[in-house]
């Protein structure tokens, strides 16, 4: 029977496990890790941190990259630079007060959700 976790789905396809990272090159961990520090240091928790971290590689080279067929495809860094753009844009816009009202704001959420 399947569990729903991993091994063979009932239609016969192999289910890779959740949180796996056989699949990836050491580069694409590497970049994982460094990413996941980047967020970490803006307070950013341990977990939310690792699965954004994830998600952006994924976005960036198309999941996995070890051998195989089909593996290949084109790496595009658009992902991160979409973030430091949009926050860029949208405080250019607001008075220094604003600005400075805005990250009292987040310091007092960041230091709520430490608890």
């Amino acid at each position: 029977m399947y569990d729903g976790l991993s091994g063979p789905h009932k239609t016969g396809a192999w289910i890779m496990p959740r949180g796996d990272k056989a699949a990836y090159t050491d580069k694409q961990k590497r970049q994982a890790e460094h990413i996941e520090e980047g967020y970490e240091k803006r307070g950013i928790s341990e977990g939310e941190a690792e699965r954004r971290a994830w998600a952006t590689v994924n976005k960036e080279t198309g999941g996995g990259k070890k051998s195989g067929s089909g593996r290949g495809h084109a790496v595009t860094h658009e992902p991160s630079r979409k973030g430091g753009k949009a926050g860029g844009a949208a405080s250019a816009h607001r008075t220094p007060e604003e600005r400075s009202a805005s990250a009292r704001k987040a310091a007092e959420t960041r230091r709520k959700n430490k608890k």
